[in-house]
């Protein structure tokens, strides 16, 4: 099955969650893991099985990158609040980069999650 990770930074957690709501049957067919408080947020509120791999701000970008270098990722959902500054931003960019370079596909918003998640490839 493959994995597709779903990542939000604190001012677009409510956007992802919209959006898994209304993708829920696309993205059934899916391992699905995120950071710790967007896990827990979308575990919480619509009962599903999101794995936690730890805490963006903590790390959490870096451990996602990882686990694309090890292969056990597939695509990548990360809804980011480009207006404002993160102490993490470095970390932030090196998960851009890792998925870039290993050719994973990474939406950023809305419009390119929509085409990612029913690409089934």
């Amino acid at each position: 099955m493959k994995t597709i990770a779903l990542i939000a930074h604190n001012n677009r957690k409510t956007d992802l969650l919209n959006w898994v709501k209304e993708n829920h049957t696309a993205l059934d067919g899916y391992n699905l893991i995120g950071t710790t408080n967007t896990s827990q947020l979308i575990n919480d509120l619509l009962d599903l099985n999101v794995q936690p791999f730890g805490h963006g701000p903590s790390g959490g970008d870096i451990l996602l990158a990882a686990r694309i270098l090890q292969g056990e990722v597939d695509k990548v959902i990360f809804f980011i609040d480009a207006e404002t500054p993160h102490g993490h931003e470095h970390d932030i960019q090196t998960l851009i980069r890792t998925a870039v370079i290993n050719n994973i596909p990474i939406a950023l918003n809305r419009a390119s999650a929509d085409l990612i998640v029913l690409e089934r490839n």
